[in-house]
């Protein structure tokens, strides 16, 4: 599973059985951060500076990783924000399709209020998403420090604050980990300059006007 796709279903609320409303208005931006992720991860992107360029290499196999790889300049530089946010309203079809390919989520037609029709997405194995959700919570509850903590899950759990994702954090617990969330955020700001602020940003954007992207 790409991390992009863990993030899609990091926004799934188990009590619930429901991805709520406001843990899914910066999807498409986390979707396409979680993308950069990966291909800084694997060593596909220049990120000195706290900007990005596209480096010479191999496209990933992942096509929708592969396309915003594609997205990016190879010459000069630029910052994160125009990557993260441009394009967020393309970001959750083909991702929500690769989980529909693989079994992990399903897809019906419903009609909202009796009228008007909806797609509405569900988790057949709910606990798996727990299983992650608990994976993601572990790397900043374990009182280990960020030091050790693997690529996607130290993204996963900043990204989780950034976007105030519910199902992952609560508000309370935020302001009770406030110190230990803000080291994770150092760590990965080390790794990859500029993103988080620029998910962040894109974020604030799409909610002051009551934002979102597609379903």
């Amino acid at each position: 599973m790409t991390l992009a796709q863990k993030l899609y279903l990091l926004c799934y609320s188990v009590p619930k059985k429901k991805f709520p409303l406001d843990d899914i208005q910066g999807r498409g931006q986390l979707l396409r951060a979680g993308a950069l992720t990966a291909l800084a991860r694997d060593g596909l992107l220049d990120t000195s500076g706290g900007k990005v360029r596209r480096l010479p290499g191999t496209p990933p196999e992942d096509p929708f990783t592969g396309a915003v790889w594609h997205d990016l300049p190879d010459d000069k530089p630029r910052g994160w924000l125009k990557f993260v946010h441009d394009k967020a309203h393309t970001a959750e079809t083909p991702v929500r399709d690769q989980l529909l390919s693989s079994g992990d989520i399903t897809l019906s037609r419903v009609k909202k209020l009796g009228v008007v029709p909806v797609d509405r997405v569900s988790v057949p194995d709910p606990d798996a998403v727990r299983e992650l959700q608990e994976r993601v919570r572990a790397t900043v509850l374990d009182g280990s420090g960020p030091a050790g903590t693997p690529t996607d899950e130290l993204a996963m759990a900043v990204f989780a604050a950034e976007l105030e994702l519910s199902p992952v954090w609560s508000g309370q617990e935020r302001r009770a980990h406030k110190k230990d969330l803000k080291a994770h955020a150092a760590r990965y700001d080390d790794f990859v300059p500029g993103l988080r602020k620029a998910l962040r940003d894109s974020y604030l954007s799409s909610r002051a006007v009551g934002g979102g992207w597609s379903a």
